[in-house]
């Protein structure tokens, strides 16, 4: 069946909130099929919007991937929740993902669930139960229901994003609450960014995931050239910026081996979502107190202040 078809079509906005590190991107990954959101183990991965297009034969799911609301201690931290909250307002859907293996719920999901007051009109809320793998069984139903009090008007959903288990049903809740109407992007459309745009939110997960403590948290990342050199070879020339000089030392590491242990994990990433060979060039820069800073914050893609 075609988006054209005369069988109803759903389609709409589905804005993917939740607390830091609560596996949002990792979801919309997994749904895509792609990696097309960064990733790591640590919070605040994702610092702006950004669309994953999810695309069937009976609708067309527009994620709306938002950085974790948190309490911001820099501008970079206000632009993120303003991101966020924004999302909220502009959406058909709410999915509330939650980390379900961490007992009791946070206060931080307890906060969030305010901003959901605040809105004129509150569209659905779905509750996405994410990491049920991590539970053993008996455990799951006490769980679920202390998560299921915080919000006891949304449909629930058990799912393991990392796993794939319970993602069928979620796109079908999904789906089912949909408004009628044609696709908003072509079938084949996949994410809002370009993939220069992609690649520098991969070198910055790669570094969230090598580097220690808050020194990934101080990274920028500027794409300097991205060219397809060959049909198979794409070259990629980045700066990383940070703000002081001894963050750019740990950043390069002894003899340069945090660098190209940030540049090989990068790599690799960059090439599975191009599906071909990656040259990768990085160079560090120090710029103090950037993230403060609303005419770098600006440069590097944070347009708020305009």
């Amino acid at each position: 069946m075609h988006p054209n078809s005369p069988i109803e079509f759903r389609t709409g906005f589905v804005a993917v909130m939740g607390r830091p590190n609560v596996g949002k991107s990792t979801l919309i990954n997994a749904l895509i099929g792609q990696k097309i959101a960064a990733v790591s183990p640590k919070p605040q991965t994702t610092r702006k919007q950004q669309l994953g297009i999810f695309t069937t034969d009976t609708a067309q799911i527009v994620f709306v991937d938002t950085p974790g609301l948190h309490n911001p201690h820099h501008k970079l931290g206000k632009y993120m929740n303003e991101e966020a909250a924004d999302a909220l307002n502009e959406t058909d859907i709410i999915l509330f993902v939650v980390d379900i293996s961490q007992m009791p719920p946070h206060e931080e999901d307890r906060i969030l669930l305010s901003l959901l007051d605040e809105l004129k009109q509150a569209p659905k809320v779905i509750l996405a139960l994410n990491k049920i793998d991590r539970l053993e069984a008996g455990d799951v139903a006490s769980s679920a229901a202390a998560y299921a009090e915080l919000l006891p008007e949304a449909e629930i959903c058990h799912i393991s994003a990392t796993r794939g288990r319970g993602l069928d049903q979620l796109v079908e809740q999904l789906t089912l609450n949909l408004p009628i109407g044609p696709p908003h992007y072509p079938p084949d459309q996949i994410t809002n960014l370009y993939e220069r745009e992609i690649a520098a939110d991969l070198i910055r997960a790669a570094s969230l995931i090598h580097l220690r403590d808050e020194v990934p948290h101080a990274i920028a990342v500027r794409i300097d050239e991205y060219t397809q050199r060959t049909e198979e070879l794409v070259y990629i020339r980045a700066t990383l910026f940070v703000e002081r000089d001894s963050q750019k030392g740990i950043v390069i590491g002894q003899n340069g081996k945090m660098l190209k242990r940030i540049g090989s994990h990068a790599r690799t990433q960059i090439a599975s979502m191009t599906g071909g060979n990656i040259y990768l060039q990085l160079r560090i820069k120090v710029r103090p107190n950037w993230r403060n800073n609303e005419k770098m914050l600006k440069q590097f893609g944070f347009q708020r202040w305009e």
